[in-house]
């Protein structure tokens, strides 16, 4: 009883919860700047919360360089079940805002992989712009 406690208590945190509803919405692993970007948050905030659902078994981290990709932990059929709960759980108001400042994010990757960092909204969407430029031109 005492693990499903825990996982409630962990839950129990709207900045947590709406860092699921990020990982949720990705079908890829996505770094802390990612995240903190979508949800405009301070990355030290992130790395808390993600610490906390890293300690309670329901995310896990991949380090590749200095950079740590995270996903959900699927490995787990009681985390699987729970998933599919919070994915319909999650799916408006502000779950559903944060999603979309996820998949702008998200489009500023190259090759699957993050590499600018930490970004502002402005800086985002004059990169993608950029970004779209760049390939019409070498088309």
């Amino acid at each position: 009883m005492k693990l499903e406690s825990d996982i409630l208590k962990t839950l129990a945190d709207d900045k947590r919860l709406r860092v699921l509803n990020l990982l949720l919405k990705s079908k890829d692993a996505l770094c802390v700047c990612e995240i903190a970007d979508a949800l405009g948050l301070p990355q030290y905030t992130i790395s808390k919360h993600l610490s906390v659902l890293k300690n309670a078994g329901v995310v896990y981290v991949e380090k590749k360089g200095l950079w740590g990709y995270y996903s959900l932990n699927i490995h787990e059929s009681e985390n699987r079940t729970l998933f599919e709960f919070l994915n319909k759980f999650l799916s408006r108001g502000q779950f559903a805002s944060d999603r979309q400042s996820l998949d702008k994010r998200l489009r500023l990757r190259e090759e699957g992989r993050c590499v600018v960092g930490f970004v502002t909204e402005n800086a985002i969407v004059r990169r993608i712009k950029k970004k779209s430029t760049l390939r019409s031109y070498s088309s």
